[in-house]
């Protein structure tokens, strides 16, 4: 008898716990089937009969990231979203916070713009350490996630060791104590880095945990996707800054340029989808944007180019202003209109920087290509079933969300001018800069005395 009560018991839960998760009204349960049915399907018309959305069940955050398709045609494109200008007011004031600090740093200088790349690369390297933390596994291994940090410090260390140690050398020259120990130190940047990361790796292999190395393994090569992802592209960022602002605040400002007007033109405009890995991107966004960045990008290199502030180099990690010749790059040349011009345009001839023909070619890249940088990111999140990499920027996501394109153009930005712009002829100051940074002090004063005998012998000799 207790046998049988025990089964009804059992039976009784069963069936109570079938009728709590699909014992739902009959419409819901159709608006449920119908969800499921247009998360798979390609673009179908809306049924008449269909339920308005407020009273619709709502998919969860993940099964709507996961949507490839769109649940109803062009439903999910900003110009049919009906929260669309809510959204916008808070991604604007968003936009206007962040852009106006990327102003005040320009104008602090190269070191305050340097430090602002370091700070976002912190925080982007969070983002991406807590994308695939477990805490139970994380409780199990204390200090372990400290292993992360040190890695990355350690790539941080190499990466700016050898961008900024000749510019470091020449800002200490004045004290011979401290040139001395930033020479030795520029000297043995590489090793110490690799002492470094071999004290990281051993530290790796002896923190391994029984039945937990799996979770350790695959963190230890997400943290190396980390590195490569954050310091193989934005370390170029840095060696842009110092060759002159201009090379850093352009292909920067075309990004932000081409995001914004992507934005606005797929918000009021765009109705074609443009690929699936992001379904609210347009080709009318597309299209807008690439026209809009490429006549920024003309424009802007003349405004930019008129301000020695922004196009001398740094030589040295100070921050007092700055006054160079410009050189040719930035003197702007006259081009006359041909004689198919009508007699009342007003301008015969117009004045142009060669520095706008090359940013012609930022524009192109940063309108067409760039913007694979946040395909990537989209299908990265999808495989992760993410809908941000983070929230700490309202109505953006996460500091990574809004670097994935900066990425992408730092480098190009960086091959293009050493290729196309900078100068390879050797120069005085380049001899130079070899000078002090290969060579000890004491082999400086020999070099010295040694170019005085040489010019001595060659001079004439007075009568």
């Amino acid at each position: 008898m207790r046998l049988k009560t025990s089964l009804w018991q059992i039976e009784k839960l069963k069936e109570m716990h079938r009728e709590n998760n699909i014992g739902d009204p009959p419409s819901n349960s159709t608006t449920r089937l119908r969800h499921r049915k247009r998360a798979n399907e390609a673009c179908i018309p809306e049924s008449p009969t269909a339920l308005p959305p407020d009273k619709a069940t709502p998919l969860s955050p993940a099964r709507q990231v996961l949507t490839d398709a769109p649940k109803s045609c062009g439903s999910h494109f900003l110009v049919n979203d009906r929260n669309k200008y809510k959204s916008m007011l808070i991604r604007t004031y968003s936009s206007i916070r962040m852009i106006g600090g990327f102003i005040f740093t320009i104008y602090m200088g190269h070191m305050y713009i340097w430090l602002l790349v370091v700070g976002i690369q912190i925080l982007m390297a969070n983002e991406l350490f807590n994308l695939l933390r477990r805490a139970n596994e994380d409780r199990q291994l204390p200090g372990f996630r400290n292993l992360n940090w040190h890695f990355f410090f350690t790539a941080m260390l190499f990466t700016y060791g050898r961008f900024l140690s000749q510019h470091l050398v020449n800002t200490i020259t004045t004290d011979k104590l401290l040139y001395r120990l930033v020479s030795w130190i520029v000297k043995y940047q590489m090793f110490i880095c690799y002492f470094l990361y071999i004290a990281g790796f051993v530290w790796f292999i002896l923190t391994l945990k029984k039945r937990m190395y799996k979770y350790q393994f695959s963190q230890y090569a997400w943290t190396h996707m980390i590195l490569l992802m954050v310091f193989a592209q934005s370390s170029f960022t840095v060696a842009n800054i110092f060759e002159g602002i201009l090379w850093f605040l352009l292909p920067t400002s075309l990004i932000i340029i081409n995001d914004i007007t992507a934005y606005f033109f797929g918000f009021f405009f765009g109705r074609t989808p443009l690929i699936k890995l992001s379904p609210k991107k347009t080709w009318e966004g597309f299209i807008g944007a690439s026209v809009t960045t490429i006549f920024s990008a003309f424009v802007l290199a003349n405004v930019f180019g008129r301000f020695q502030w922004l196009t001398c180099p740094r030589k040295d990690l100070s921050t007092g202003w700055l006054s160079c010749d410009p050189g040719p790059m930035f003197k702007p040349e006259l081009y006359y209109f041909p004689g198919w011009v009508p007699p009342w345009f007003p301008w015969k001839e117009i004045s142009i920087m060669p520095v706008q023909w090359h940013a012609l070619a930022l524009g192109l890249f940063a309108s067409i290509i760039a913007p694979f940088g946040g395909f990537f990111a989209s299908g990265f999140k999808r495989a992760f079933k993410l809908k941000d990499f983070g929230d700490s920027i309202p109505g953006h996501g996460g500091i990574t969300d809004r670097m994935d394109c900066q990425m992408v153009i730092a480098v190009f930005a960086y091959i293009y001018y050493q290729s196309f712009v900078m100068s390879q002829n050797l120069s005085v100051e380049v001899i130079l800069n070899q000078i002090l940074r290969n060579l000890s002090l004491e082999d400086q004063q020999l070099l010295y005395m040694q170019l005085g005998k040489i010019f001595e012998e060659r001079l004439p000799v007075p009568y």
